[in-house]
């Protein structure tokens, strides 16, 4: 029955791709990701680290919930458990941290490791993407799903923290967010306009190598101007860390893209077009920061080491 269910579903997946970038939609997407655009702004430059650090905690809880959904989609008594399980590792990593009320700064040094662990799961994710649809009986063991779920989520926590202690200003935050957007803009723009070479047919059918040459071109053009208002208002940057940064979006690109086939791969295995419902023209919450929890290890690692050269 289960088989039946999944085939009944991209089935229904393949007969609505056509209707995902009506004008309407469109429309509708622009406006969820404007006032989620508003709304991140205002929470990562008005709350203080700690409740900015509680924030991200319920939204990552929110993520657990739809990647439940994805490790056994037939069963959702599974969900409850798995938030639970999550969440005591999000507590965790707040006591692991030192993330209180009155902290001033958090334990980089563990925190790094935890990124370091992230860092190393997309990088092994690679693989995975190359051996799809050959291993596909892989993405069927509940118990490695609910693995990989932990490696996405809980780096990703900790590094958008980092993020927020190392500059309470909320820049570096920003900026790996809009880092992330505007590869995704550009590839969306510019794989729909120009696109001819399929990057994934068998993972994602409308990703193209020239959608992936657009999103790092407006990548690299915002992380310029990024990188102009750092050295600018908050750190004075060598010539060769200027160079690493460029170097740096690029890496995000290349792991957002990382991020959003990893998910259309276990999308697809389950028979799923989207992970959830909640943002209206977008999905769920996996759905819209695919990208960002693959590539805000490496972003969150890079900054690291950048900011600890001038101390």
């Amino acid at each position: 029955h289960w088989m039946i269910l999944r085939n009944v579903n991209v089935v229904m997946a393949v007969m609505t791709i056509k209707n995902l970038w009506t004008p309407s939609v469109l429309k509708q997407r622009i406006i969820t990701a404007v006032l989620l655009l508003l709304a991140l702004i205002a929470a990562t430059t008005q709350l203080p680290s700690f409740y900015f650090s509680v924030l991200i905690a319920l939204i990552i809880l929110i993520a657990a919930y739809e990647w439940a959904g994805l490790i056994s989609p037939q069963h959702k008594t599974t969900k409850l458990p798995y938030i639970l399980s999550v969440g005591s590792m999000l507590l965790g990593c707040f006591f692991l941290l030192g993330v209180s009320p009155d902290a001033q700064s958090i334990d980089i040094f563990r925190a790094s490791l935890v990124l370091i662990l992230g860092l190393l799961f997309w990088l092994i994710s690679l693989f995975l993407l190359a051996g799809y649809p050959d291993n596909s009986r892989l993405w069927n063991d509940e118990s490695k799903i609910a693995l990989m779920g932990v490696l996405v989520l809980v780096p990703t926590f900790v590094g958008v923290v980092v993020l927020k202690y190392l500059l309470p200003s909320g820049f570096l935050v920003l900026a790996l967010v809009i880092l992330v957007a505007a590869a995704d803009v550009g590839a969306y723009f510019v794989g729909v306009n120009f696109g001819s070479r399929k990057l994934a047919a068998s993972l994602s059918p409308k990703k193209s190598w020239e959608g992936v040459w657009g999103g790092l071109t407006l990548s690299l053009i915002v992380a310029a101007g990024f990188i102009w208002a750092m050295h600018n208002y908050l750190i004075a940057l060598s010539a060769i860390q200027v160079l690493s940064l460029l170097a740096l979006s690029m890496g995000v690109t290349f792991f957002s893209v990382v991020g959003d086939l990893v998910e259309s791969m276990l999308k697809r295995n389950c028979g799923l077009k989207d992970s959830g419902a909640i943002l209206p023209g977008h999905g769920g919450v996996l759905d819209r920061v695919d990208g960002l929890v693959a590539a805000t290890p490496v972003f969150v690692l890079a900054m690291m080491l950048v900011l600890s050269s001038e101390t």
